[in-house]
């Protein structure tokens, strides 16, 4: 963490066999400047932010190897998209910021 605070919430992954349910809170951290806090599927899903609405705040993500989609999921009912990830480098190289609709956005 660089700069101000970050709240992070871990989930448990929604069961595909039980249709639509809230994602399942397994704990929540404060993030604060510098620390480090690390997240891999097997620990589960996590929502990163700040929530202070006056101060902002800088983090620095790394992700080892860099991939190119990821997986977002809507905290009420669990429902999974495919999202983009970029990146401002990848092996040291500065990346062009490119973007392109993976999938139909949800009218909400």
């Amino acid at each position: 963490m660089l700069m101000g605070e970050l709240t992070e919430v871990r989930y448990e992954w929604p069961s595909s066999s039980s249709g639509e349910s809230t994602l399942q809170e397994i704990g929540s951290n404060k993030i604060t400047v510098d620390q480090v806090s690390y997240i891999n599927d097997s620990i589960g899903l996590h929502r990163v932010e700040n929530q202070n609405h006056t101060e902002p705040a800088v983090s620095l993500h790394l992700y080892c190897p860099p991939y190119s989609n990821c997986y977002m999921f809507d905290q009420r009912t669990g429902h999974k998209s495919v999202c983009q990830v970029t990146f401002w480098s990848k092996y040291g190289e500065r990346t062009p910021y490119i973007t392109q609709m993976l999938t139909t956005p949800e009218n909400n």
